[in-house]
């Protein structure tokens, strides 16, 4: 059931009269999808860039949109449209763009609707839940001619822009490995028994494509990350953005080869995906080397700690090796490891999400896919590489891939791990 207080009365026409106003200015109308924590973080960046304008929000949670609509209000002057379910803001004509914040499973479907229904779509990592809804996602934005970013905001930070230049011009010599870690610390989530569905929660809306389930708090809001159901573990979570530029460095797609090992080691709770993974993808003439770590550990050489975390991704070639993290990069050459080129993120620099939301309204004003940083092909191969991981990990063996063919070969099973076995419907990816 939507929530319509806020659309009476003279409400209403100031909406109207706002977008109006809104269209002959040039702004782009926003529908904002999921407002848990970074729906709000979308929110509040839209509100800071001059070519954009909330126009509704949608969440399956009541208390979610009334919380939200209060804090775009705050930051905009007024208040967008309120929907509980997406498919009644993609009807919405002052709608231009979709902003998807919602948990991974629901990414593709929301994205393919959104393309299907004439909206743009700016789209939280990773790009896909499975390497099939990659490719369906890619399809329904060309065919719909949409322009489809995905969060991988990376692509768009200045150091991280000026390292991938460096590596691609042989500063480094041949790049022969990537190495990625994500070393995030994460706690135990314990466990939570099956419970009613909290008043104002639409459980069925919020499990989309993914089977029912009892609810449980676990299940819900954001720890929907460490369950297969819903989520891809920290290497489809933090993980995809060191992957991506992990990927992006190498200069390569997808891999001939994979395997990842690993297990979720030391808590005993409710979490299926692994809390130590490693990965290796081998590309022939170069490998792609990742590591999840949730637990308490040390760092690598050239990483440094965030607080309690060591996240970014070493270049080795061979004349050098190059350190990139959120911080900056650094590089080192020769055998004697001697300080070369590198480059820090400027304190107090702006988020590094609004200059990638406003290269997203860019494309979206230009109608060139081409202007994107991060167009949805780019991110469904990058989101490809977590689910190859997973997918080794989960058969429980090394696998090899076939690019032309887009599967496993001669493996069943792993390829039966590139979609689910079914879609629940209504809510089915084709």
């Amino acid at each position: 059931m939507e929530r319509r207080t806020f659309l009476l009365g003279a409400g209403l026409a100031s909406m109207g009269a706002r977008a109006a106003d809104d269209t002959a200015n040039g702004k782009v109308g926003i529908g904002v999808i999921g407002l848990g924590g970074r729906g709000r973080d979308h929110l509040k960046y839209y509100s800071k860039l001059r070519d954009a304008r909330v126009v509704a929000i949608c969440d399956v949670n009541q208390a979610q949109t009334e919380r939200a609509a209060q804090i775009a209000e705050k930051l905009q002057g007024s208040k967008p449209r309120v929907h509980q379910d997406l498919r009644k803001l993609f009807e919405d004509k002052d709608v231009d763009a979709v902003s998807i914040a919602t948990p991974n499973h629901w990414h593709a479907l929301a994205t393919i609707w959104a393309c299907q229904a004439g909206k743009d779509v700016y789209c939280e990592k990773p790009a896909c839940y499975n390497l099939f809804e990659g490719g369906a996602m890619v399809a329904a934005a060309r065919q719909n001619s949409r322009i489809v970013q995905i969060g991988m905001q990376g692509r768009t930070i200045a150091h991280k822009q000026r390292a991938m230049d460096l590596l691609h011009g042989g500063a480094i010599g041949q790049v022969y490995m990537a190495r990625g870690i994500c070393y995030k610390r994460r706690a135990s989530i314990g466990r939570t028994p099956a419970e009613p569905v909290p008043a104002g929660l639409d459980w069925d809306l919020f499990l989309g494509p993914a089977p029912m389930r009892e609810y449980t708090k676990n299940r819900y809001q954001y720890n929907w990350h460490w369950f297969w159901d819903t989520g891809n573990g920290d290497i489809g979570n933090q993980g995809i953005h060191e992957m991506d530029l992990a990927r992006r460095g190498l200069a390569r797609d997808l891999p001939k080869g994979v395997v990842s090992t690993g297990g979720k080691y030391v808590y005993e709770d409710d979490q299926e995906t692994p809390n130590t993974q490693i990965a290796t993808f081998d590309y022939g003439d170069a490998e792609l080397v990742f590591e999840v770590r949730g637990l308490n550990t040390g760092g690598d050489f050239g990483i440094p700690a965030s607080d309690k975390n060591f996240i970014g991704v070493t270049f080795f070639g061979s004349t050098g090796f190059m350190a990139v993290d959120e911080h900056g990069f650094q590089i080192f050459l020769g055998d004697k490891r001697e300080p070369g080129e590198s480059m820090k993120h400027a304190e107090g620099e702006i988020d590094d999400t609004i200059p990638h939301m406003a290269n997203f309204l860019k494309a979206v004003k230009s109608r060139n896919v081409a202007d994107l940083n991060a167009d949805v092909a780019v991110g469904a191969t990058s989101a490809a590489l977590v689910h190859m991981a997973n997918i080794s990990y989960r058969a429980g063996r090394k696998l090899s891939y076939d690019a032309a063919a887009g599967a496993f070969t001669g493996d069943a099973e792993a390829n039966a791990l590139m979609t689910r076995p079914v879609y629940r419907k209504p809510y089915v990816v084709e």
